[in-house]
């Protein structure tokens, strides 16, 4: 009962956030330069066909009445008309979610054992060669963006061994090993964004665990060293849970650099379309669900957190 009590609190508490952050979306998008109504007919339009437009549009209305509009539908499930497209806002939007979603999962997968394992290893080598390398490599992983990784690997195994396909465009039609393919380069590149971080505080935690006194008592009653490195990661696990949910953001949120690098069709690549185009309804809602899954990440950490430590659901 405490523990549904402690998620039905988050919930409550996202639920807020997410209140606040729609006011904002919408705030900030009203005062982005640029009209949707000029966007659509061009610079050449008269001002009585730009007039027209934006009455149809509902544009003069008052603020506060469009964004009531447009909240009430988002909660009835009609997310609106993409103007870019001329298609409803919610198809679009949860196809490109669920894109980034695989793109993301497989980063995800794939990146947090492997960085736990090496900061693990790299805890237990503590100022040994292992550690020093281990530390390096993700040093470097860590100091160049995404957008240069990308193109680094799409010139290395794209262009110069013709490994992987430079883009993820591919035809829908393609085999499933060809689509695989096409999905390796921007993962690799999001393993090589999130590895380093997660790393780092992973061995910095188990150096810590592992000099506490709890972790000595387990030494001294006679446990094997497995069950005292284990016993120590579960302690040491709490701040890596917080960064594996930092990134799970980023991925949602910040891959947009990734999937532009790669012209892959997610989320991403739908909000900087709609940024270009000022497509005002897609960006609104691909904005709010970006926010929305930021949350969601939150507040599965939350539970994480709870699991690890139960102190921290009072």
């Amino acid at each position: 009962m405490r523990s549904l009590g402690f998620i039905a609190r988050r919930l409550s508490a996202l639920a807020v956030v997410l209140a606040v952050v729609s006011v904002l979306v919408f705030a900030i998008v009203q005062i982005l330069p640029g009209d949707v109504a000029t966007e659509i007919l061009g610079t050449s339009a008269t001002p009585e066909d730009l007039a027209a437009l934006r009455v149809k549009l509902g544009l003069t209305r008052p603020a506060p009445v469009r964004y009531a509009e447009w909240i009430g539908g988002v909660v009835r499930g009609d997310w609106g008309l993409s103007l870019l497209y001329q298609l409803p806002v919610r198809p679009l939007v949860l196809e490109g979610l669920g894109r980034s979603a695989v793109l993301a999962g497989l980063a995800l997968v794939i990146a947090v054992p492997l960085s736990i394992g090496l900061g693990v290893v790299a805890s237990l080598r503590c100022d040994r060669f292992l550690d020093h390398a281990i530390s390096t490599l993700t040093l470097i992983a860590l100091s160049l963006p995404e957008f240069v990784w990308g193109t680094l690997l799409i010139l290395l195994l794209a262009y110069r061994f013709r490994i992987f396909p430079p883009s993820s465009l591919v035809d829908p039609t393609a085999s499933l090993g060809s689509l695989a393919s096409s999905l390796v380069l921007p993962v690799l590149t999001l393993i090589l964004a999130l590895l380093a971080q997660m790393t780092r505080m992973t061995r910095a935690s188990m150096i810590d665990a592992l000099r506490q006194p709890f972790t000595e008592a387990a030494r001294l009653r006679g446990l094997r060293p497995r069950r005292v490195v284990a016993h120590a990661l579960r302690n040491a696990l709490l701040p890596t849970v917080g960064i594996v949910a930092l990134n799970v953001g980023f991925l949602l949120g910040g891959i947009v650099i990734v999937e532009t690098v790669f012209a892959y069709p997610g989320l991403g690549r739908l909000l900087v379309d709609s940024v270009n185009h000022r497509d005002v309804p897609m960006l609104q809602m691909a904005t709010l669900v970006v926010a929305s899954a930021y949350g969601l990440a939150n507040l599965g950490a939350d539970v994480v957190y709870a699991y690890l430590d139960p102190r921290i659901r009072y």
